[in-house]
């Protein structure tokens, strides 16, 4: 098998692009551009490039192919710059930013509104991944085990694009009831796009550091398979403490190396059963890999962005009766009335609620999966769906004035823990002793 290439969706649904172009490229096979700053705007079916605003070009689809390649990413001479790429959407820090780019980029018009996609090599896309998703300072043997489970899961999403044409499955049960799963929708002008729904890609932006990209080149080719198949390896910041197992978050499909481990050294203590035993475990705060309060290491793993979340592994929050219902209003068009208790149906074995009935003075009504729930919950990403939810009563008052949710870890949980990760990585362990601690029963191949 030879490195397949990547196309990577940078920007969606843009009434307008502006970026600077470094370096001789080629427009369209036809043109030979010099460097500088440019937009695009769509005019009917066309492109419209403009310098300034002069139009210099106009064409159905445009396509830039730079002279030569880059010999040093960190000193590059043909790239892109585009402004306003959009970071952490619907995260609680969602940001707009500068990044730049190397390799090929197209813009194209769909029903007038456009799309910026990055052609590149699997290799340099995922030497950015790993820059992109932590910070390049982190201990190498981490880095070495995210470039595994990110290739791995690239690489089983392209292979599934020839079975799936959709990933995004909805079921409505019945008017009570709702349970959605999201997955990495297969998207239809690109592999993959540049944001945290598939994964974090910033181009050169944070390719300051030689780490990550010998990290990548270290484990070049190297991916994880189960069964002579590539794992469709998956990750999130923080576990809370056990991992979640596949099919409680996405599709009902059971992954035997997607099971629920503790994210500890000692495997033999028993996973929590009862909604007593999951309280117990969520408001505690057992030992845990993920369980670090050590700055200098959380400094080294974490992206700037990432280090406005303070409490990943262990978190509480309060919301008020009002925001509650207004809330749930708006992110499901119900009217509850008074919200009378919300009540975990079913958890995963890492205590994330995957199912949960909203109880209100008007109706009643059950929603899922994970996502869903941290969606319905919060204006933009809840941290987790491993809470116990406590009501706060004002005295001889049957509704409650607010409800407090005590939660474990940041995001789904299902895989790679990063954070715990990386603190084995800072006790010693190599990447292989990582990634069969998260990936039981997996192993590491290299295919190309």
């Amino acid at each position: 098998m030879n490195q397949p290439k990547i196309r990577v969706g940078i920007l969606q649904n843009q009434n307008s692009i502006t970026f600077r172009i470094f370096g001789d490229h080629i427009l369209n096979t036809k043109i030979k551009l010099k460097g500088g700053q440019f937009s695009v705007v769509p005019n009917g079916k066309n492109i419209f490039l403009k310098e300034g605003e002069q139009i210099v070009f106009s064409d159905e689809s445009l396509k830039f192919v730079p002279l030569r390649s880059n010999k040093n990413v960190e000193d590059a001479k043909f790239k892109f710059e585009v402004e306003n790429v959009v970071i952490g959407i619907d995260f609680h820090w969602e940001k707009k930013e500068r990044e730049s780019f190397e390799g090929i980029f197209s813009i194209i018009n769909t029903n007038g509104k456009l799309t910026l996609i990055n052609e590149i090599e699997v290799e340099r896309y995922l030497q950015s991944v790993i820059s992109s998703e932590m910070n390049s300072d982190s201990p190498f043997e981490y880095l070495k085990a995210h470039s595994v489970v990110s290739r791995s899961w690239l690489l089983a999403q392209l292979e599934g694009r020839k079975n799936i044409q959709e990933m995004i499955q909805q079921f409505q049960i019945n008017e009570n009831e709702k349970i959605v799963w999201y997955d990495k929708t297969d998207h239809t002008n690109f592999d993959v796009c540049a944001d945290d729904h598939c994964q974090r890609y910033q181009g050169l932006t944070r390719l300051k550091h030689n780490a990550a990209l010998q990290a990548v080149k270290e484990t070049s080719g190297i991916v994880l398979v189960y069964d002579d198949k590539i794992c469709d390896t998956r990750y999130s910041k923080s576990c809370g403490g056990i991992t979640e197992e596949f099919q409680n978050v996405w599709q009902d499909s059971y992954h035997p190396y997607l099971q629920s481990i503790r994210d500890a050294e000692n495997q033999n203590e028993k996973l929590p059963e009862t909604e007593e035993e999951f309280a117990n475990f969520i408001k505690s705060n057992p030992d845990a890999y993920c369980n670090t309060r050590d700055e200098n290491l959380l400094s080294k793993v974490l992206n700037d962005f990432d280090l406005i979340t303070r409490d990943f592994y262990r978190w509480k929050i309060e919301i008020k009766q009002l925001a509650l219902k207004t809330l749930l209003e708006m992110k499901l068009g119900i009217d509850f009335g008074e919200i009378k208790n919300l009540i975990p149906v079913e958890r995963g074995k890492s205590g994330r609620v995957i199912k949960l009935k909203i109880i209100g003075t008007k109706r009643e009504y059950t929603i899922g999966k994970e996502l869903e729930i941290r969606r319905a919950l919060s204006e933009k990403h809840l941290y987790s769906s491993a809470f116990v939810i406590e009501p706060v009563y004002k005295e001889n008052n049957e509704i409650p004035c607010k409800f407090i949710f005590h939660g474990a870890g940041w995001g789904h949980g299902v895989g790679f823990c990063q954070i715990g990760g990386a603190v084995m990585a800072s006790e010693g362990k190599n990447y292989e002793e990582i990634l069969m601690h998260y990936f039981p029963g997996a192993v590491l191949k290299r295919i190309y």
